[in-house]
């Protein structure tokens, strides 16, 4: 720091009372009479910057010069001398200020500061410095007092010592700082879910691109980047083996984006987009069993596993030992569909009794897999002890079989269609005594009545009161009925959602679960007592030809086809009968009703009644059930592992397919 030379005593001026006596007037008088200068707003310093009054100063304490203008900012008193000589007046004035110090340093309990005088002038006050303590932590901490003793306006503001506060700047609306956004602090499990709600199940036909909204929310922010991975990556949909080969190129090069993935569905799988012969889809190796199984030891997590009968080939005995036996947290497996030679000698050859005695699964569909020996539902079944889900429809399964499944297993959907190697005595005792079948909701005993049939009319007056009141879904397609099985089916009218009847019933018998009987007085309080039935879906086609009288279905004497049977919405027909009610479609729309099909499967649909005054028609029941697992139709006949759109194959093999 510059030292200036030191001024004559008589020169000295003090801020705090009038200036001495032994002021000079010559200097006074020069002073008063120097005539201004354009820069008369600014002061000289003895550093190179220059203070102006009008802006903020650039230092926190005033200079030398400029104090000479502002008498109350410093205290110009002399030291006081080694021997305590000093004039009355500076003496009281120096106890005032310490007395202020005193006061001050009690109030605020800061430790005192040293003042160092200059080594030229030991008796100055002005040219000194200060030295804060060694406890001094930094300006913001002083608390200063009055607008001239601090030239820091953003001490001053802090303080709420300014004379005006500066406005606030208006934030604009909508405007929020990243990652601040109302969307991004919700919970993640809601973002999660919201996010999951752009999720497409079903891929677009072709190679189009496919989640483009999920794909525009990972370039939105850090936080939806996060919450849109674990949407994307949890449930990988593969239509064709482009896509399998990009998603293990990804999950290979970033491990920690396989232990996202919960569920890999291909269903939806057909190497004819792509390749039109089996030969091209081997030459391009996108999907193998090795690939497959390098895909099973990147995704540690999985939990749903869902093939097809285009995928079979691929299903070697490593790839199934590392689905049963290699995920712990593996709880739902599909294997539609899958017969052929290489499966069934892959499936063969891993089971074995040295197996763990509990696998992890809990939904296991083995729908139409032809070709597996009962030895493999033999050492499978008995070791799911928490199954939920079976189906089994069209394979080999045997009483002994579904007699082994543990007692611990709940199983809600269970389905034995065309299970010709089971008997009518087994499934009744399986059903009547068996711990897990007592909460069923879906329940296929439905056979091909031309090749097979699982239920005579004996056998049904045994079946049909074990049923449990907890079914939504019945399926006795194929059983062998008597007119006397109408009692006996009225009670679970009431609280069955589906319904396929057998054959050798008359649609007058059908008639009688809409209405009560109305033949002797005894039908009086059945009329009184009768409770409404809560069918949805209705299987009458196991009526074939003329069995199916037209001309009383659509006769004034059957409530089947008027406003008594509802909430009934969907009555399924045989193929041949589908095509004559097709050639009166007058007739049938007259009726309030409309024709559909899907593949194989025809079906009359209840029209929904247009609004009185919008003339818009009214929504209805959508179709959606917790125990459909994501189908919205009516009259599945294969049963869903996974909670998902319905489509692909899996679509094909629940409404498109003949039983």
């Amino acid at each position: 720091m510059a030292v200036s030379k030191p001024r004559p005593a008589h020169l000295l001026v003090s801020p705090l009372r009038t200036p001495s006596r032994d002021c000079s007037p010559d200097y006074l008088t020069m002073a008063r009479d120097r005539p201004a200068t354009p820069d008369r707003a600014s002061r000289s310093s003895f550093s190179s910057i220059r203070e102006n009054e009008s802006i903020l100063p650039q230092c926190f304490s005033k200079t030398k010069i400029s104090s000479y203008l502002d008498p109350e900012a410093i205290d110009d008193l002399p030291l006081p001398s080694p021997t305590g000589s000093t004039s009355s007046t500076d003496s009281q004035e120096l106890k005032m200020i310490q007395a202020q110090t005193h006061a001050h340093t009690q109030q605020h309990t800061q430790p005192p500061t040293t003042f160092l005088p200059p080594v030229t002038n030991p008796n100055s006050r002005l040219l000194g410095y200060w030295t804060p303590a060694d406890s001094f932590r930094g300006w913001k901490e002083i608390q200063v007092k009055g607008k001239l003793a601090s030239k820091s306006f953003g001490d001053l503001q802090i303080l709420h010592q300014v004379f005006k506060d500066t406005p606030k700047p208006n934030k604009r609306g909508g405007a929020n700082r990243p990652g601040d956004a109302p969307l991004e602090r919700l919970p993640t499990e809601i973002l999660t879910s919201i996010i999951n709600l752009l999720a497409l199940d079903v891929p677009p036909n072709g190679v189009s691109r496919r989640n483009v909204d999920l794909m525009s929310l990972l370039l939105t922010s850090r936080t939806l980047h996060i919450a849109t991975l674990s949407t994307l990556y949890s449930r990988i949909t593969i239509p064709h083996s482009r896509i399998f080969q990009k998603f293990l190129a990804h999950i290979s090069e970033h491990s920690t984006l396989g232990t996202i993935v919960r569920r890999l569905d291909f269903c939806h799988f057909n190497p004819a987009q792509l390749f039109s012969t089996a030969a091209e889809r081997s030459q391009a190796r996108n999907l193998t069993s090795e690939t497959l199984l390098r895909c099973l030891d990147l995704t540690p997590n999985l939990q749903e596993f869902l093939a097809q009968e285009y995928l079979d080939d691929d299903l070697n005995p490593d790839v199934l030992l590392k689905l049963f036996l290699g995920l712990p947290r593996l709880q739902a497996v599909d294997f539609c569909g899958c017969t052929s030679t290489k499966f069934k000698e892959a499936f063969t050859s891993i089971v074995s009794p040295d197996w763990p005695p509990v696998l992890s699964i809990r939904r296991l569909s083995l729908h139409k897999c032809l070709t597996l020996p009962s030895v493999v539902l033999e050492t499978i079944l008995p070791r799911l002890n928490h199954l939920t889900h079976l189906d089994v429809a069209g394979t080999r399964i045997t009483d002994a079989a579904l007699a082994a499944i543990p007692v611990t297993a709940r199983i809600t959907h269970l389905n034995l269609a065309k299970c010709t190697l089971l008997t009518a005595r087994g499934v009744i005792n399986f059903l009547s005594s068996h711990p897990a079948v007592k909460k069923l909701q879906f329940l296929s005993l439905a056979t091909d009545a031309r090749s097979h049939q699982l239920f005579d009319a004996v056998s049904l007056n045994e079946l049909l009161p074990i049923l449990p009141k907890t079914l939504k879904s019945l399926s006795l397609k194929g059983s062998k009925m008597e007119s006397s099985h109408v009692e006996l089916l009225r009670p679970l009218t009431k609280h069955l959602e589906e319904l396929a009847i057998g054959r050798s019933l008359t649609l007058a018998d059908i008639n009688r679960l809409f209405v009560p009987d109305e033949t002797n007085n005894d039908d009086v309080q059945m009329q009184l007592d009768w409770v409404p039935q809560t069918l949805k879906y209705l299987d009458l086609s196991d009526f074939w030809g003329q069995e199916l009288d037209l001309v009383y279905l659509f006769s004034s004497g059957c409530a089947i086809l008027k406003n008594f049977s509802e909430p009934l919405e969907v009555i399924e027909v045989a193929e041949d009968v589908f095509k004559r009610v097709k050639k009166s479609t007058v007739a049938v729309e007259r009726a309030g009703w409309k024709m559909s099909e899907c593949g194989s499967r025809g079906w009359l649909v209840r029209q929904p009644p247009k609004d009185e005054v919008t003339g818009k028609p009214i929504v209805r029941d959508d179709g959606r059930r917790s125990w459909k697992m994501g189908a919205d139709s009516w009259g599945m006949r294969k049963i869903p592992v996974a909670r998902a759109e319905v489509g692909g194959m899996y679509g094909s093999f629940m409404f498109g397919r003949k039983l």
